[in-house]
């Protein structure tokens, strides 16, 4: 399990590099309330369109919730479908100076036709070409540049011809002597297209096919082909509901379990763990943690209809729900519950633990718990809380989290309102006017 404490207290905002395809996603959305008389198939009534980034665009978007710094590097066409997605890409603050228009390449444009929250049918507009050379020279050239201050090099292929052997080269190349990770979802047989990766990142399916080996042999066996075809540091497996297994150089494995609670719609999955252990490994977070993280979000990702984009402060919030340890925050690790409780009502209790849990301190936090309109805050005033006590408290299905100390309880009302303030004295629980009386008596 990953914990809170200490790992979203490293997470800054940094700049990460996504470089590859280059994608629109539009949507048609309608119902579907009877079939054609000229064919066995769904009419669908048109409510609206809609348009959004996708393939490495949608690693860019992901990465810009995740509260990073994004430069897009690659292709469109001189289209209109390439206008709407540098357009939409830039709306969101991604920097798409690294996006090149390549006169007759038509933009490859992905039409799902969704009714009734189900996808009927996926209409691809594409015609896959490869660079042509002066473009790919034209890329290169301009690599030194957009490098500038780049924490991680995310590799988005998606076969579509933008990402040559030879751009690839230069391109890991200069990130490798400026030192910088490079983590690349591949894409067809020939791995060794990203030879000197830090990561590699393929699915199951995609391992074994680039392994040329069969689905019955170890994945172990797979694993070592492949960092040795790819000459990488790392191979990262996505194995659907397995969940992940990561392979270091020397031969060790680890195996981290799918954390979905409901599969709606796996779409976008790998494109959301590529953004996430992008946005780690920038922060410096080990691999182990990155991979936990990535594998997460991919779960809160797949809840979801449609190419979903996981937030710092969703993140945070599920693994909280998972862990009721990780309920409880002092002033060193208030970064994530700052994180969690953004834009979110929330009420706060104030108690003395020195009695222990007494009637009027259950029943305050009972009722106030079990308000729906907002989370319920403790706040524990002691000057040194009983650690026992505090573990009962988590323990409580009403209490969503727990603050220490009174600068903790000071910083987080700076950047978070109460809904209320409450506070027990004297066995009996009365409500404040305003932070700042609850302040006082801490």
């Amino acid at each position: 399990m990953v914990r809170l404490t200490g790992v979203f207290s490293q997470i800054r905002r940094s700049k990460v590099m996504v470089v590859g395809d280059f994608l629109l996603d539009t949507y048609t959305i309608g119902k579907a309330r009877r079939i054609s008389p000229e064919a066995p198939v769904a009419v669908v009534h048109v409510q609206r369109e809609e348009n959004r980034a996708g393939g490495a665009g949608n690693v860019a978007l992901n990465l810009v919730s995740l509260e990073a710094d994004v430069i897009a590097v690659g292709r469109v066409g001189q289209d209109h479908a390439g206008s709407v997605l540098i357009q939409s890409l830039a709306s969101e603050g991604v920097d798409v100076s690294g996006i090149h228009i390549q006169p007759g390449f038509p933009t490859p444009v992905k039409n799902r036709i969704l009714a009734e929250n189900q996808q009927i049918v996926r209409i691809d507009h594409e015609s896959i070409q490869p660079i042509p050379e002066m473009l790919e020279q034209r890329m290169i050239d301009a690599l030194p540049d957009l490098m500038q201050g780049v924490k991680v090099v995310a590799i988005s292929d998606y076969g579509k011809g933008c990402l040559s052997k030879t751009f690839l080269a230069a391109l890991i190349e200069l990130a490798k002597q400026r030192n910088i990770i490079v983590i690349a979802d591949p894409k067809g047989l020939d791995f060794s297209r990203y030879s000197g990766a830090t990561v590699i990142k393929p699915n199951l399916g995609e391992a074994y096919a680039a392994a040329n080996l069969p689905m019955d042999a170890p994945l172990e066996q797979v694993a070592s082909r492949i960092l040795q075809l790819a000459d990488a540091d790392t191979l990262m497996v996505t194995r659907s509901e397995a969940g992940i297994s990561l392979f270091h150089r020397n031969g060790v494995r680890s195996d981290f379990p799918v954390r979905a609670r409901e599969i709606k719609d796996v779409t976008g999955a790998g494109d959301t763990v590529l953004a996430m252990l992008s946005c780690a490994l920038a922060n410096d977070l080990s691999i182990d943690t990155a991979v936990q993280l990535s594998n997460i979000a991919a779960g809160i990702a797949i809840e979801r209809f449609g190419c979903a984009r996981i937030s710092l402060a969703e993140l945070a919030r599920r693994l909280l729900e998972d862990d009721v340890t990780n309920k409880v925050f002092d002033e060193e690790h208030l970064f994530a519950l700052q994180s969690v409780l953004r834009n979110r009502k929330f009420f706060l209790l104030s108690i003395d633990g020195l009695q222990g849990l007494t009637s009027s301190i259950f029943s305050a936090m009972r009722q106030l718990g079990q308000n729906k309109e907002g989370d319920l805050l403790v706040y524990v005033r002691d000057q040194f809380p009983d650690p026992e006590f505090v573990g009962l408290l988590a323990s409580l299905h009403d209490v969503d989290f727990i603050v220490l100390k009174g600068e903790s309880l000071k910083s987080l009302c700076l950047s978070s309102s109460p809904q209320e303030v409450h506070v027990i004295e004297k066995g009996e629980c009365r409500r404040l006017n305003s932070v700042e009386d609850l302040l006082a008596i801490a």
